[in-house]
């Protein structure tokens, strides 16, 4: 068990970053993760053809959100302090949401991204933002449709017929998902608000409706 950025140690590069990201993970005993992140790394891709973004970038994104997995959840807020990561009062009560942060600074430090699109998306793919580029919403959706748990997500026939409208639609729809279950969640994290806020009227507005 890795509770210190400082045990990861240096991790051999070989230039194809599906390989580095697989091996790294398997490495530290992350096997779940890897098959994970390869199947978000491939529908991003897919997604950014069909809406415009940088379909490598997508799936660079993809192959790099989750790589904070290697640290388990009890120790990640000690993480992100050691790296110099800020921790909102919302992580530190639920260190899980934190590791988007986490994933996003590893991918420069050890992975060498240095595309400032990339890193962002990976660090909000969680819970996505306000003012979310293109990229941003490419990965969150990825993420939501190809998720790491059993089953079929319980939205995704809805995500995938919202997707057919357009990004944002398919954002929303999750986020909305979310915020009707709002009660139940160990938190709300202030960047989920912000994007359901955004997006919520964005949309209304769209349509025409005021509200």
């Amino acid at each position: 068990m890795i509770c210190s950025y400082r045990e990861l140690g240096e991790h051999e590069l070989t230039g194809i970053l599906r390989n580095d990201v697989a091996s790294f993970l398997q490495k530290h005993q992350c096997p779940k993760t890897a098959e994970h992140v390869l199947k978000v790394g491939e529908e991003a891709r897919r997604i950014a053809v069909l809406y415009g973004a940088d379909p490598t970038a997508a799936e660079y994104a993809g192959y790099l959100h989750d790589i904070s997995a290697v640290f388990p959840n009890h120790v990640r807020i000690q993480v992100a302090r050691e790296i110099g990561v800020e921790v909102l009062p919302e992580e530190e009560q639920f260190p899980m949401i934190i590791h988007q942060k986490i994933s996003a600074y590893m991918a420069e430090d050890l992975f060498k991204i240095t595309e400032p699109e990339i890193l962002n998306a990976v660090g909000c793919h969680t819970t996505l933002r306000s003012k979310a580029t293109l990229l941003d919403k490419v990965l969150f959706v990825a993420d939501k449709m190809e998720w790491d748990q059993t089953g079929i997500p319980p939205y995704l026939e809805e995500i995938t017929e919202q997707l057919q409208t357009s990004l944002d639609h398919a954002a929303f729809e999750y986020i909305q998902y979310l915020w009707n279950r709002r009660e139940l969640l160990k938190v709300v994290h202030p960047w989920l608000r912000d994007a359901y806020d955004e997006l919520r009227d964005s949309l209304n507005h769209n349509l025409g409706n005021p509200k």
